[in-house]
C-alpha cells in the first residue's frame, strides 16, 4: 500500500512539474523540435545530468530502495535495432502530435480536449504492438510443436 501511495504522490508531483516546466505546452514543444527555443532541451539535459549523477552515487553506495528495501540495480544493454526503430517511431509521433506520453497526461488533466485523440493513438499503438507480440509468440509455439511432431514421427519411422 505504501508503494502505491508513493507512486501516486510522485506521479502527481511529476505531472505538476511537467506542467509548471511547460513540457505540456504544444507551442513550446514545437519550438523545441524546430530548434527555435533551447529551453526544453536544457531542462531535459539537466534532468539527465542529475539522474546520471544520482545513479552513480546510488551504485557506489550499493543503496536499497526506501520503501521495499530491494537493492537498486541498473541494467545495461547494448542498443539493438529495435531500440533505434522504437526511437524513430516515438520521435515521429512526438513531431506529429507536438507531445509525448507524459505531457499528454498533463494535458488531459488540464482539460486540453485534443489530447484525447493523441492518447487514443498511443493506446491503439500499444494494443497493436501487444497483438503483434502475441502473434509472434503463438507462431513460435506452433513451430516448436511442429518440430517436435516431426522429430517424433522421424523417431517412430527409425524404430520400424
Amino acid at each position: 500500500m505504501s508503494v502505491r501511495l508513493a507512486a501516486v504522490l510522485f506521479g502527481a508531483a511529476f505531472g505538476f512539474l511537467i506542467s509548471w516546466g511547460q513540457f505540456s505546452d504544444p507551442d513550446r514543444i514545437r519550438d523545441m523540435l524546430l530548434l527555435r527555443d533551447p529551453y526544453l532541451y536544457l531542462m531535459m539535459f539537466s534532468a539527465i545530468a542529475v539522474g546520471f549523477a544520482g545513479t552513480v552515487l546510488l551504485r557506489r553506495r550499493r543503496a536499497r530502495a526506501l520503501l521495499t528495501g530491494e537493492p537498486i540495480s541498473v541494467e545495461r544493454t547494448r542498443p539493438e535495432r529495435r531500440h533505434f526503430v522504437g526511437a524513430a517511431i516515438f520521435g515521429l509521433g512526438w513531431a506529429i502530435a507536438d507531445s509525448c506520453p507524459a505531457p499528454i497526461a498533463a494535458q488531459l488533466t488540464q482539460g486540453v480536449l485534443w489530447s484525447v485523440f493523441t492518447i487514443a493513438g498511443i493506446l491503439i499503438g500499444v494494443e497493436l504492438y501487444l497483438r503483434r507480440r502475441e502473434r509472434a509468440a503463438a507462431d513460435e509455439v506452433r513451430s516448436a510443436a511442429a518440430y517436435a511432431a516431426t522429430e517424433r514421427s522421424g523417431a517412430l519411422s527409425r524404430q520400424r
